[in-house]
């Protein structure tokens, strides 16, 4: 017994953010735990590889994960407020409302099997062996479902090659920062840090960026939450991101777009990366959050990759008057709110607060960003140190672009090189 009480000890945290990411419900969540370590005790003379404890530990959550939402369909009990959420919801609240009400108007095999596939996220072998009916049956009865589900469902299909995306403008139109004597108001921050998506499955987000002085559109990103995914045992969503026209710092091979896989988890307290992958010169290059510093200085953010913090308030870690700009010496991650400001850009008026990272996310960098009342992006802005990348681009940024806004940051000068804006605000 003693080996096994080591073994839980030593995984237990990974068990409980499998658990807790999977099921919502807290005491649900509870109740599969402890069945999970029930048994686990009661078949670990089983276990033949102790070395393969935490993927055999796992395995189990998962079985009485997918018992539980097997049994609250066939109850009728499926949490579709939480399912709404999680899909695709362009239209806000009604199409939620019109999911619920669809799904609820179905008979019961039809919600079963629907809410089997796409909400629980199923394969259909799984779906076959739970229900106890042949895969043909399965694959017969998904046909029929989703067949009555769209003839009941009020919202029209997208027709064929329609696009839903906004189109920004080839300028970025003139916009004014305003400081406000209002103090910072408390938000909610979940967006992914430097790609400004929410992680939550069937979330969907263009952003663009602007050079200057020019202020011409440079590359444009659509991203899409696509599905869960789980690297090395710790829950997350997977993210496909497309980077059209990228620019020099983002180019791979001569590849435009740019395709990228991201897999990013959000919790109540922090936002943060696991991993990454691109193809580049036709090999599939995965990095993830395990692999130390090479991560962490590419896609990684915080102390051990903790992410950023999702409720932001005001630390005190950063100080601005005007231009000028101080730190707190003894913090090695500098994200701070700096304040309240007035945007307004393109004939619309945001109240903003204002986020500022100094050389955190990325060495020699400093940022600004405003965000409104919902957490979500307004405005992006980035600061280069003035000797940033000197060996590649041969002239300090003052040189380069002299007409630019400076910043001065305990006592040293960055330089305003571009901005981005993302499709919320169009």
């Amino acid at each position: 017994m003693e080996e096994i009480e080591r073994l839980l000890a030593a995984h237990r945290g990974a068990l409980e953010r499998y658990v807790r990411f999977r099921v919502d419900d807290p005491f649900d969540a509870e109740d599969i735990l402890q069945n999970t370590l029930l048994k686990a005790y009661q078949s670990y003379g089983t276990l033949r590889a102790p070395e393969a404890f935490r993927a055999w530990l796992l395995h189990i959550a998962q079985n009485e994960c997918r018992d539980y939402f097997r049994a609250r369909a066939h109850g009728g009990a499926l949490p579709l407020d939480d399912a709404a959420e999680r899909a695709q919801t362009a239209g806000g609240g009604h199409v939620q409302d019109a999911v619920r009400e669809t799904l609820a108007a179905l008979g019961r095999h039809d919600a079963e099997v629907l809410y089997l596939r796409y909400f629980a996220g199923l394969p259909l072998a799984e779906i076959a062996r739970r229900l106890g009916v042949p895969p043909g049956t399965v694959k017969s009865r998904l046909h029929h479902a989703k067949r009555r589900f769209r003839a009941q469902y009020p919202y029209p299909p997208r027709e064929k090659g329609e696009s839903d995306m906004k189109h920004f403008p080839d300028i970025l139109p003139e916009y004014r920062i305003e400081e406000s004597a209002e103090p910072p108001f408390p938000v909610r921050w979940e967006e992914l840090m430097g790609w400004f998506l929410v992680p939550r499955v069937g979330e969907r987000l263009q952003w663009a960026m602007y050079d200057l002085p020019q202020r011409r559109r440079t590359m444009r990103v659509e991203m899409e939450a696509v599905g869960r995914a789980e690297v090395h045992g710790v829950e997350g969503v997977e993210i496909r991101a497309r980077e059209y026209a990228p620019v020099e710092t983002e180019r791979v091979d001569a590849q435009d777009p740019v395709e990228r896989t991201l897999v990013a988890q959000l919790t109540d307290t922090h936002c943060r990366m696991l991993a990454h992958s691109v193809t580049e010169r036709g090999v599939r290059r995965l990095s993830t959050f395990l692999d130390g510093d090479s991560f962490l200085d590419n896609w990684g953010f915080g102390e051990d990759n903790c992410g950023n913090e999702v409720a932001l308030a005001p630390k005190g870690d950063i100080q601005r008057r005007g231009s000028v700009v101080t730190t707190a010496a003894d913090k090695q991650f500098l994200l701070d709110v700096v304040g309240r400001c007035t945007v307004t850009l393109g004939g619309r008026t945001w109240d903003t607060i204002r986020v500022m990272d100094c050389e955190t996310y990325v060495g020699g960098v400093v940022s600004e960003q405003f965000l409104d009342t919902e957490g979500r992006t307004v405005l992006w802005r980035r600061f280069n140190r003035d000797d940033w990348r000197l060996e590649r681009y041969g002239k300090r940024w003052s040189e380069l672009l002299p007409e630019s806004e400076r910043l001065t940051v305990n006592g040293v000068t960055y330089v305003h090189w571009y901005d981005c804006i993302t499709d919320h605000i169009l």
